[in-house]
């Protein structure tokens, strides 16, 4: 029965959706139709009631509410003219309940059925533009004062007894405001929902307090980081390896290891940087700054080793030509933060950069290339292969190791 219901309520507000709808938009859509609905049975309700008390000329106001709110929603079907829905909603809430007054002969008489009428300017600060949502309002107001200066000559009798009106008024009163409470519920609902899902997006772009600081000053500062420990893979033979496969292979095996590196280096707090063409670069010891870093790296590009190891094995079993990968590591002080306005990324600057891409470079495929910096660092906690002074490309000779596993 649950299930039932979600599909329902799914397909109700999918009601005049489309594909390039924003987030917003598709919001204020969905908000509208499920909304209108709850307003068309009460209006069949209230026609019935007041046919049932005598009131037919009082009936027939709600009862056409019901009518001319369910041509909107198939007129929006059709047309997915949400700015003609809006406008027809909000004026039929605003008006009809006035007019329904005016029959029943007063504020009093009418059990002050006027509340309905002021859903129509809660309803048009969800629905327009800041701007717009004001002259509803003022509209309203108009006619409430309108409606209160015709009070002396609305002497218009009515078979509600007092009994009746008592009821209508608190009715009225409840339905009022549960239904306020459940359009700005369901609002705020939906809204957290939507910006949690870019407060996830953004933090797959940014660092957390790199987000933060963007989100609270408009733009971040670059940072120094005295000691940071950056890796660098590289697919060997990308290129042609890559001739041998369709654009859709290609994407779909690159994303593959990317997954399970961003997989690996998230468990070990390693922060990615980027990735250019088939190359990954990641760094610890930042944004926050620990003491871990480079054992935290080195402990990754381990795992991510294995991965790609195993993963060879899997291939040549199936016949297939496997990626190798080189991995290059180095430790020392960088410069990071977020440059441009548009597609921004989180990046970091410095000679231990371009270091840590030439001990990726001046690598082996299928080992860990570390400079001595980094070797200082954890040389207490795995196995190395010296390999001497080796010369770098435009940085001369280097003290590089390679990792052994444990």
């Amino acid at each position: 029965m649950n299930q039932q219901l979600q599909k329902i309520f799914a397909r109700l507000t999918a009601i005049g959706a489309a594909s390039g709808d924003s987030d917003d938009l598709r919001l204020q859509k969905s908000l509208l139709v499920m909304f209108t609905f709850p307003f068309l049975i009460a209006g069949v309700v209230w026609g019935i009631m007041y046919f049932m008390f005598g009131e037919k000329s009082a009936a027939i106001i709600p009862l056409s509410y019901a009518v001319v709110s369910l041509l909107s929603i198939l007129h929006f079907s059709i047309t997915r003219n949400f700015v003609a829905l809006r406008f027809t909603q909000l004026l039929l809430i605003l008006l009809l309940p006035i007019a329904l007054m005016v029959v029943l002969g007063g504020f009093v008489k009418g059990s002050v059925v006027i509340m309905w009428a002021l859903i129509s300017p809660l309803g048009a600060m969800l629905f327009y533009p800041p701007e717009i949502a004001p002259r509803w309002l003022i509209a309203f107001i108009i006619l409430a004062i309108a409606s209160s200066l015709l009070q002396p000559w609305l002497g218009i009798e009515t078979n509600l007894t007092t009994g009746q009106i008592k009821l209508f008024f608190l009715i009225n009163l409840i339905a009022v405001g549960s239904l306020i409470f459940l359009m700005f519920y369901y609002f705020v609902t939906r809204k957290n929902f939507f910006q949690a899902r870019s407060e996830s997006l953004l933090l797959n772009i940014l660092p957390k307090q790199t987000a933060e600081e963007l989100k609270a000053n408009g733009k971040t500062e670059a940072k120094h980081f005295e000691s940071v420990t950056v890796m660098f893979t590289d697919f060997k033979n990308f290129t042609k390896i890559s001739e041998d496969l369709s654009a859709a292979e290609l994407v779909s095996e690159i994303d593959e290891c990317f997954k399970a590196f961003d997989n690996i280096i998230s468990r070990h707090n390693i922060e990615k940087i980027k990735t250019i063409g088939d190359a990954y670069m990641c760094a610890g010891g930042l944004p926050v700054i620990n003491t871990t870093h480079a054992f935290d790296v080195v402990s990754a590009a381990l795992e991510i080793q294995q991965f790609i190891s195993n993963r060879v094995v899997q291939k040549k079993a199936q016949g297939k030509q496997p990626f190798e990968i080189r991995i290059g590591i180095h430790t020392g002080p960088v410069v990071a933060g977020v440059v441009g306005i548009k597609k921004f990324a989180y990046d970091i600057w410095g000679d231990t950069v371009n270091i840590a891409s030439r001990m990726e470079s001046s690598g082996e495929a299928g080992k860990i290339n570390i400079s001595g910096a980094t070797y200082e660092l954890v040389k207490q906690k795995f196995h190395f292969l010296c390999r001497g002074k080796i010369e770098a490309k435009n940085k001369g000779m280097i003290e590089m190791y390679f990792v052994e596993a444990l």
